[in-house]
């Protein structure tokens, strides 16, 4: 029973600010809050200028890497196996995961600047 209304009010809490959220900022909507912010101002072209999507990729890349090597740093300390084959065993294929997208990811062009 305590699980239950834990979780009811959880959820209505939740429901609660996502609405406040939403209906908040659409109270006080005026046309200079629209307006992008250039050090006091005003912006002489676009401020919404696209990104290239290389940037984006090459951050995606690097977030799941380091994601990969941070689940490998601790291995030795978290599985405390007796048997030293079988944690070397595990490292060496984690690390080959690791190994075989970074080449992926050369091959496939995926970490050249250029466009």
């Amino acid at each position: 029973m305590n699980m239950l209304l834990v979780l009811l009010v959880n959820s209505i809490l939740s429901l609660l600010l996502i609405l406040i959220a939403f209906w908040l900022p659409q109270l006080n909507m005026y046309n200079e809050k629209a307006n992008s912010y250039e050090c006091g101002f005003d912006p002489m072209g676009s401020a919404r200028l696209p990104f290239s999507m290389k940037f984006f990729l090459v951050a995606i890349t690097f977030l799941l890497f380091d994601l990969e090597i941070a689940l490998l740093l601790p291995l030795p300390w978290a599985i405390q196996m007796t048997n030293i084959n079988t944690m070397t065993l595990t490292s060496f294929i984690l690390i080959s995961v690791l190994a075989l997208g970074l080449a992926y990811e050369w091959l496939q062009k995926g970490l050249e600047w250029t466009e």
